[in-house]
């Protein structure tokens, strides 16, 4: 009886599913961060997890020393830029969960503050990433930061006018 050859393509799909244990809980985090929605009822960020890997997958055999991480990490990136941009009309303001602490940034400010400070991306690549001049994303990191530190207070209270008294 002749012995069994294990199949081709069954190193590299092991290899994609060790990546994917390895890297599905912060890429999650990632795209959790980006959608501000609550950690425990995140399907936007589920999907363009999903996405992601699915995008990585089908690249795999071509990659050729490239990271899959920066892949993944650069798709979920790219495509929440460009749902954003279809599902609000430019880089406005989303529909985040309210109890987030992103929740005050517009996505362009979400996507720039995690890349930069959660996933330590160099200004340079985020803004070839992005499409933007480097100083635009130094500016809107600033202004993100600064929102963040010192959240825009709300309407200020009535002032009432002298009280009067009738005779």
């Amino acid at each position: 009886m002749r012995e069994r050859q294990p199949s081709r393509g069954a190193g590299p799909a092991r290899d994609f599913e060790a990546f994917v244990a390895g890297a599905a809980g912060r890429l999650l985090h990632t795209a959790t961060l980006l959608t501000a929605e609550a950690p425990g009822d995140n399907p936007r960020a589920r999907r363009l997890l999903t996405h992601a890997f699915a995008h990585t997958y089908a690249c795999w055999d071509r990659m050729r020393g490239e990271d899959p991480y920066d892949r993944a990490r650069q798709y979920l990136a790219v495509r929440f830029a460009r749902g954003a941009w279809h599902q609000y009309g430019g880089l406005g303001r989303a529909r985040p969960h309210p109890g987030s602490a992103l929740a005050l940034l517009t996505p362009q400010q979400r996507l720039v503050l995690v890349l930069r400070l959660y996933e330590g991306v160099g200004e340079e690549q985020t803004a070839a990433l992005l499409g933007l001049p480097t100083e635009r994303v130094h500016a809107i990191c600033d202004r993100a930061t600064a929102t963040l530190l010192h959240p825009p207070r709300g309407p200020a209270p009535a002032v009432a006018g002298p009280k009067v008294v009738p005779s």
